[in-house]
């Protein structure tokens, strides 16, 4: 099954991959509070790592609507779930984050016909007679 319109189908889903990389980011902000109570505790480099993925995935959704910006999405997706090595509920969370980006993948595979490729133009009206509809 594909969308009657790729190019408002495709939109759409970038938003919504924007709006789940802007959630992972604020997702990640918790951890720190998560970690400071454990025995290792919170070092700078820990909190470095986790402000800066946090700053990368919010970046990356204001680039959903570039033709890379589904590439880099789904790239943020390993760091994310390797918070889990530094709060183990984060593997949880993440994981619950990487299947929605997996959920969001297979959506745009059905629609689009393909998990990582943009539409390339918008379909040509048809008014029955087997040629374009004539435009007024």
């Amino acid at each position: 099954m594909t969308a009657p319109d790729p190019l408002r189908a495709a939109r759409a889903l970038n938003g919504a991959a924007a709006g789940i990389l802007v959630l992972e980011g604020i997702a990640v902000l918790f951890v720190p509070r998560g970690i400071a109570q454990t025995e290792a505790g919170l070092t700078g480099a820990r909190l470095t790592f986790l402000l800066a993925l946090s700053l990368v995935l919010i970046l990356a959704s204001g680039v959903q609507r570039r033709s890379r910006g589904i590439y880099i999405g789904t790239a943020l997706q390993v760091p994310l779930l390797l918070t889990g090595l530094l709060n183990s509920v984060m593997w949880f969370v993440g994981g619950v984050f990487v299947l929605i980006w997996l959920y969001l993948l297979q959506v745009r595979r059905d629609l689009l016909g393909s998990p990582f490729r943009a539409p390339t133009s918008a379909p040509v009206p048809d008014d029955g007679d087997g040629g374009p509809a004539p435009t007024t």
